[in-house]
C-alpha cells in the first residue's frame, strides 16, 4: 500500500476517534473537508493525463492503486459526513435541552374538606330473642320467617294443659270465697257475726283472687307476642314441637334506627374532643359493602367509655335512621367522616417525588436555585396532599414538572403558572 495511501485512512480512523469522543462539530467538518481534498487531489493526480504505460515504471499498477484510493476515499467521505450530521442533530437537541424551562408553581392555602375512613359494624338499635316462658307443644307459628310486625302482634301459641287447669282451679276458688265474703256481709249486718269474720274472709277472697291472676298470668305466656316493631329472624322450632322454657322460637330486630359502632385511633379522638362542637356538625356517610353510599346521613350516638388496650382503639357509634329497612343487623361498612380544615396548605400531588419512603419537593429560593425539602402529608385527596402546617408556606415556588431535568443546588429558569390555575386542571400522578 502506497504513503499517501496508508496516509489517507490513518487520517480517517483519527477523525472516527474524534468524533467518538465528542470533538466539536466546527473541528470535525474541517478534518473532514481536508480529506475529500486530500483524496480529490490524488484522483487528480492521477487521472491528471491520459494514461500511457511505462513498463519501466509500472504505471499499470499505479492507476490501479490509485484507483482503490479513490474508492476509500468516496467511502470515507459518506462515513463522516453521517457522523458529522448526527453529531450535529445531538448537538442540537443538547442545545434545545439546557434552554428547556421547567414548571413552578407555589403552595395554597384554603380550607378544604378531608375524609377519614373507618372500617365499621352495622347494628341493629334492639335485636333480642324470643323465648318460651312455659313448657308445652308448639301448637300455632302465626309469623314468618323475615316478616316486619308490629308491637303486640301474636307470633306464637303454645299448648299448656296445667297451666289452663291451674287457672280454671283458682278462678274457682276465687269464685268460692267471693260468695263465702258475700253471705257473711249480710250476716254481719244483721249482727249475727262478729265483725272480725268478714275481715278474715274479706282476707281470704283477696287471696284467692290474687291465685286467680297469677294463674292467668302464667297463662297468657303460652301466646309470644311482638315486643315492639321488628324484623322476625329464622325460626328455631316447628309447627309440634315440644317446647322447654327458656327455648328460643326466633330473634326479632328493630331496623328503624342503625347503630354502627366503628374504632377509632386515640389520636383521632382527642381531636375530635379537642372541639367537640364542632365535630358533632361533621358530615358522617355510610359506604355499602358495594361500593355504594347509604342515602341517610349519621350522627355521633355514643363514645364508649375505655380504649381498648391491645389496639389503641375507643368504639365509636353513629346512629342512621333505616326508613326503607335496608340495613339489617350484621352487615358490614365503611364510614366516612368528613370535616373541614380550615386554612390547610394544599399542594398538586405531581409536584412531589418519594425517595426511601420519604416524599419531597424542590423549593425554588430567591437566587433561582432549587432545594430538595422534606414534606409530611397530613391527608391526601384525590390530586391534592394536604401539607403539615409549617413546612412550605404560599409565598414560596415548588417546581411542578421536570423534576427528573433538576438537582438540587442547580440554578434554573422556569415558568410560573399560579396555584389557582394548576388546582383548576390537577393531575394526580407523581414522579
Amino acid at each position: 500500500m502506497s504513503v499517501q495511501e496508508t496516509k489517507m485512512i490513518s487520517e480517517v480512523a483519527q477523525i472516527h476517534t474524534e468524533v467518538s469522543q465528542g470533538v466539536s462539530v466546527t473541528r470535525k467538518i474541517a478534518r473532514a473537508l481536508l480529506l475529500c481534498l486530500v483524496g480529490a487531489g490524488v484522483a487528480t493526480a492521477g487521472l491528471y493525463k491520459s494514461r500511457v504505460e511505462v513498463p519501466a515504471l509500472g504505471t499499470e499498477r499505479i492507476y490501479t492503486s490509485l484507483d482503490e484510493v479513490g474508492e476509500k476515499v468516496a467511502k470515507a467521505k459518506t462515513k463522516l459526513l453521517e457522523l458529522v450530521g448526527t453529531q450535529a442533530k445531538e448537538h442540537a437537541e443538547g442545545a434545545h435541552h439546557e434552554t428547556h424551562k421547567i414548571l413552578v408553581t407555589s403552595p395554597m392555602q384554603k380550607p378544604v374538606t378531608v375524609t377519614q375512613p373507618y372500617v365499621c359494624q352495622i347494628h341493629s338499635q334492639r335485636h333480642i330473642n324470643l323465648r318460651a316462658m312455659d313448657n308445652g307443644y308448639l301448637e300455632e307459628i302465626l309469623v314468618k320467617e323475615g316478616q316486619l310486625v308490629k308491637k303486640g302482634d301474636p307470633m306464637f301459641r303454645i299448648i299448656a294443659i296445667l297451666y289452663q287447669a291451674k287457672l280454671d282451679a283458682e278462678l274457682a276458688e276465687a269464685e268460692l270465697a267471693q260468695l263465702e265474703y258475700t253471705y257473711t256481709k249480710k250476716l254481719v249486718e244483721q249482727k249475727m257475726v262478729s265483725q272480725n269474720e268478714i275481715l278474715l274472709l274479706g282476707a281470704k277472697l283477696a287471696k284467692a283472687q290474687a291465685k286467680a291472676n297469677l294463674a292467668k298470668a302464667e297463662l297468657s305466656f303460652t301466646n309470644v307476642t311482638a315486643p315492639f316493631d321488628g324484623i322476625v329472624d329464622r325460626l328455631h322450632e316447628q309447627l309440634g314441637s315440644l317446647i322447654k322454657e327458656g327455648d328460643i322460637l326466633t330473634t326479632l330486630s328493630d331496623n328503624s334506627l342503625m347503630w354502627v359502632y366503628f374504632n377509632v385511633p386515640e389520636r383521632d379522638y382527642l381531636e375530635y374532643m379537642d372541639d367537640l362542637e364542632k365535630h358533632k356538625e361533621e358530615k358522617i356517610e355510610l359506604m355499602l359493602a358495594n361500593g355504594k353510599k347509604f342515602e341517610q346521613e349519621g350522627k355521633i350516638g355514643a363514645i364508649e367509655a375505655k380504649f381498648n388496650n391491645e389496639t389503641g382503639n375507643i368504639p365509636f357509634r353513629a346512629d342512621f335512621p333505616n326508613p326503607d329497612r335496608l340495613l339489617r343487623h350484621g352487615q358490614t361498612g365503611t364510614i366516612l367522616i368528613h370535616r373541614v380544615v380550615e386554612d390547610a396548605v394544599v399542594i398538586p400531588q405531581r409536584a412531589t417525588f418519594e425517595n426511601l419512603a420519604k416524599r419531597y419537593v424542590y423549593v425554588v429560593d430567591e437566587d433561582d436555585v432549587v432545594h430538595q425539602r422534606e414534606i409530611i402529608v397530613e391527608h391526601a385527596l384525590e390530586d391534592i396532599y394536604v401539607v403539615k402546617p409549617g413546612i412550605l408556606d404560599p409565598s414560596e415556588k415548588i417546581v411542578l414538572e421536570g423534576m427528573r431535568e433538576i438537582h438540587d443546588g442547580e440554578e434554573v429558569k422556569y415558568d410560573y403558572h399560579s396555584p389557582e390555575e394548576v388546582l383548576e386542571n390537577p393531575k394526580n400522578k407523581a414522579e
